[in-house]
């Protein structure tokens, strides 16, 4: 069953034209629950569907695990602190982690901006992470692996390449990012995110732990068997975020009103530190992939399109998928759930990411 709506914040109505293009494009995404949804300066537009019967809850009021696209979290708290003047972006991690210690000349050279932006030189995941994790990996792989051994494992590393000199996509560096700022400034990860980003934008129904009962959306593995919640262990900065389809639009909206008023004559700044930080995220700032052909933020990816750059970021759990993207010069925003696990001929990162790059 499907449903499409096309509502701005007052109600307005909003595009019909979008409502066809997001219905036409679930169609080529199979999942139990799907949401589609755009929103173009403010105006929103959301398709729900998917092969399973609709819940009490609308499907754009679950909430819905985001994986790796938990990190522009993770970044724009560490731009947001930085604004402040609360660390730096240049701080070294294991000055701030475990002050005094002894550690691996590489470990000592990594900055909190190599953790965010993958070129701490450490791998994807710790070494010892495999042996615990292999034995359930379909049900609970990061559960038994709390905050104390991330920490551990970083402060005992030795990177394999030189801080700042590859890029490598890494959910090892940015757990140990959310555990550094969180001994920073003597706040737990949990509070700290509430306090400096979800509460300021107003992201009510976005949290890094399980709801109330019913207000989940449940996974599935490809053969459509329900998964259990994730349980990201001590890996919480790096993929624990789970949002609304609804707060995830209000989520990247902030990112493209912030572009406006950075913007000549653009309005004036609700929140300096908040917009800056948002603003901050945005920009390019290195060079990635074969010949240095990809451009990357401090967190989001950054492409070409036809219609001006798009800065997006994906995300996969044990049985759920999201997708988050913004056309900062267009005022376009894409945000998109669906709970079935990835496997290699999925098309629901293209789809979404066809959405915010072939959509005028």
């Amino acid at each position: 069953m499907t449903d499409t709506t096309a509502v701005r914040v007052d109600d307005t109505p909003g595009s019909p034209a979008d409502a066809r293009l997001l219905a036409e494009a679930a169609r080529a995404v199979d999942a139990p629950d799907l949401v589609l949804a755009v929103s173009r300066n403010g105006f929103r537009t959301v398709h729900t569907g998917g092969g399973a019967e609709p819940g009490p809850v609308d499907r754009e009021r679950l909430v819905y695990e985001l994986g790796s696209a938990s990190k522009p979290y993770a970044g724009l708290l560490l731009a947001r602190l930085v604004a402040q003047g609360r660390v730096r972006y240049a701080d070294r991690a294991a000055d701030l982690l475990a002050p005094g210690f002894p550690v691996h000349p590489a470990v000592r050279r990594i900055t909190l901006r190599h953790l965010l932006t993958h070129t701490s030189g450490l791998p994807g995941l710790p070494a010892d992470f495999y042996p615990q994790a292999v034995p359930r990996w379909s049900t609970d792989p990061y559960g038994g692996y709390p905050a104390d051994r991330v920490v551990r494992a970083f402060l005992r590393a030795r990177p394999r390449h030189r801080p700042g000199t590859r890029w490598h996509y890494s959910n090892f560096a940015v757990s140990v990012l959310g555990h550094t700022l969180a001994a920073a400034t003597g706040t737990p990860w949990e509070v700290l995110l509430h306090q400096q980003v979800l509460a300021p934008l107003g992201l009510a129904a976005t949290r890094v732990r399980p709801g109330p009962e019913g207000t989940e959306a449940v996974g599935h593995r490809r053969d459509g068997t329900p998964v259990p919640a994730l349980d990201t262990g001590g890996f919480t900065a790096a993929g624990a975020v789970r949002a609304t389809p609804l707060d995830l639009l209000t989520f990247l909206e902030a990112h493209v009103r912030a572009h406006v008023a950075a913007r000549p004559g653009g309005p004036d700044l609700r929140d300096p530190t908040l917009d800056a930080a948002l603003a901050e995220v945005s920009r390019p700032l290195l060079r990635r992939g074969l010949r240095h052909a990809h451009t990357h933020t401090l967190t989001w990816f950054h492409h070409p399109s036809p219609y001006g750059p798009v800065l997006f970021h994906a995300g996969a759990t044990l049985g759920q998928q999201a997708f988050l993207g913004f056309r900062p010069e267009t005022g376009l925003v894409v945000a998109a759930t669906a709970t079935r696990r990835v496997h290699r001929a999925d098309t629901f990162v293209a789809t979404a990411y066809g959405l915010l790059t072939e959509t005028p």
